[in-house]
């Protein structure tokens, strides 16, 4: 089989369906290239307990896709096709944790109106300082926002923001939001509230970028977790999922995209006889484990290490090595429960919270993700507790519930465990994952008692299963890389190949480890294919019609 198309894209998560649907509405002949034996990568549903429970298997919330430009050219279609959205217009998020000192239970909750959020904090400097926060957001969001769906390292687009800043006027205080924003949330948050309730309610977020609260930029990343949430709340698709991937592969189809499921994309082909225009040659396709898929250009959505070491026989000088040295960061684990009864906190407010963290915010996170980089099992996780049932009743019988716990400092491999307690010799065991889950079930008790009596069924999902998934979770990071500042923004996913355009003409990289990084935006497939589907600029005109004829 040898089937052409304009437009070849290996993969198929958030950023590959956004990239499909948009280039086959501008009229591209697109095929999509995928392993498993269905579309959507880290994002479906099941009912992976018992009868009647939906899970969300891995990713469930979609903020950062509602505030995004793909939503805004896609969503009308995506609605039309079935997607539906269940969200909060009160409380949004929340984090509980028993205080150092006293022991007694700490808890914040945040609101959609930030003023009720900030109406809360002990102390009234600190309610000033969480408005002047998203304030210095608000001023700078199209300079911030802007980078997160530019090309950074072109200076065309970089300066296009710079020169929209000026015009607005939001150069006043520049410097001093920029040193804000290269800080970690630890130091962002003690450079402006004396209080606990700014950090323990949002540092626990930046584990959802793939950050930890002292890694670099979390000054940046917490105000626009802050902002997004209490300007979008917390959506997520009714009925599960998959029903968000349903309405993407109706509307690909639709509009003809070419479906390959079970497909091993095993070589990109690159035309290197010096007819492409850089030193790397010319795409010509892709040789998949069911036949060659003409095309050219090729969008691969996959890790840095498998596009350099791997689908590329003959790699751009430099890229192999930068790749086989690219940082993956901590593993994950998801765990999934079917309960006999919603759960019943100890602080009843916490009931109808969708996402509730176990966490005091910078100390505890930041103890846990220490220990999980060290290789250890963390003695205290912090625990993301998500309870779906809150928004949406359908995902299980009447009066049961649905839990959904996620893990974001997990070593991969482990070496030991920090409360030295369990073994860790053979590694994630079925034993193992039953143990840990009965540390986490141990700190749920804490603040909901009774819990555990309720769990009907489990379903554990350790690091290694993630990785055996989906293989762009190297070492079961499901974020796509370390986000950390050497590893991100102009460096993403390294100095030799940043940028989505590779020195492969017609090769374009996207995906968690590209630019602007993990999370369900779909923000590089939605910037690729709208670079693939604009215009020709007046000056690549004029480089066309001066190209030497090949006759």
């Amino acid at each position: 089989m040898d089937d052409s198309v304009d437009v070849a894209i290996i993969g198929s998560g958030i950023n590959s369906l956004v990239a499909a649907a948009e280039l086959a509405m501008a009229g591209q002949r697109v095929c999509i290239i995928e392993r498993s034996e269905r579309l959507g990568g880290f994002i479906h549903s099941a009912e992976r307990t018992l009868p009647g429970f939906i899970h969300d298997s891995f990713s469930s919330w979609h903020p950062l896709f509602v505030s995004g430009g793909a939503y805004a050219a896609l969503g009308k279609e995506l609605h039309a096709r079935g997607l539906e959205y269940c969200n909060t217009t009160g409380a949004v998020t929340a984090s509980v944790a028993a205080d150092p000192v006293t022991g007694a239970h700490r808890v914040v909750i945040a609101q959609r109106d930030p003023g009720e959020t900030a109406a809360v904090f002990t102390s009234l400097g600190d309610q000033a300082a969480y408005g002047a926060m998203l304030d210095d957001l608000g001023r700078n969001a199209g300079t911030v926002f802007g980078a997160f769906g530019a090309e950074v390292r072109s200076f065309g687009e970089v300066a296009k923001i710079a020169f929209g800043a000026v015009r607005r006027g939001r150069f006043t205080g520049t410097e001093a939001f920029v040193r804000d924003s290269v800080m970690s949330s630890r130091n962002y948050t003690r450079s402006r509230f004396d209080g606990w309730e700014a950090d323990q309610l949002w540092s626990p977020w930046l584990l959802h970028a793939g950050l930890g609260p002292d890694q670099a930029t979390g000054g940046v990343m917490l105000p626009v977790m802050a902002m997004s949430m209490h300007g979008f709340g917390l959506p997520i698709v009714k009925g599960g999922a998959s029903r968000f991937v349903a309405a993407f592969e109706s509307l690909l189809r639709d509009n003809g995209v070419r479906i390959m499921l079970r497909a091993e994309a095993e070589e990109i082909l690159v035309d290197s006889g010096g007819g492409g225009s850089k030193k790397g040659g010319s795409v010509t396709g892709v040789r998949t484990s069911q036949g060659l898929v003409s095309a050219g250009t090729v969008l691969a959505n996959v890790s840095p290490q498998a596009l350099y070491t791997r689908l590329l026989r003959q790699p751009p000088a430099g890229t192999a090595d930068a790749a086989a040295r690219y940082q993956n960061g901590r593993g994950a684990m998801q765990i999934h429960l079917a309960l006999d009864k919603p759960v019943e906190w100890l602080d009843p407010r916490l009931n109808e919270v969708p996402l509730v963290h176990l966490s005091n915010g910078s100390d505890s996170t930041g103890i846990a993700c220490a220990q999980a980089e060290a290789g250890l099992l963390p003695s205290e996780p912090t625990v993301v507790v998500g309870q779906q049932c809150v928004l949406d009743p359908s995902r299980a019988p009447e009066g049961k519930a649905t839990l959904w716990l996620q893990l974001q400092e997990v070593p991969f491999a482990p070496v030991g465990d920090a409360a030295g307690q369990l073994s860790v010799a053979e590694g994630w065991t079925d034993q193992l994952k039953q143990e840990y889950l009965a540390r986490v079930l141990d700190r749920l008790e804490q603040f909901a008692p009774g819990t555990r009596a309720t769990v009907l069924a489990s379903d554990v999902i350790a690091p290694t299963d993630l990785a055996a998934t989906n293989p762009n979770a190297v070492n079961g990071d499901p974020y796509g890389g370390s986000a950390e500042l050497f590893q991100n923004l102009l460096w993403r996913p390294f100095p030799a190949a940043a940028g989505h355009r590779t020195a492969v003409d017609g090769l374009w990289h996207i995906g968690a480890s590209t630019h602007p990084g993990p999370g369900l935006s779909g923000g590089s497939g939605h910037l690729v294919a709208q670079k693939l589907t604009a215009p020709p600029s007046p000056l690549s005109r004029l480089q066309t019609a001066l190209k030497p004829s090949k006759r």
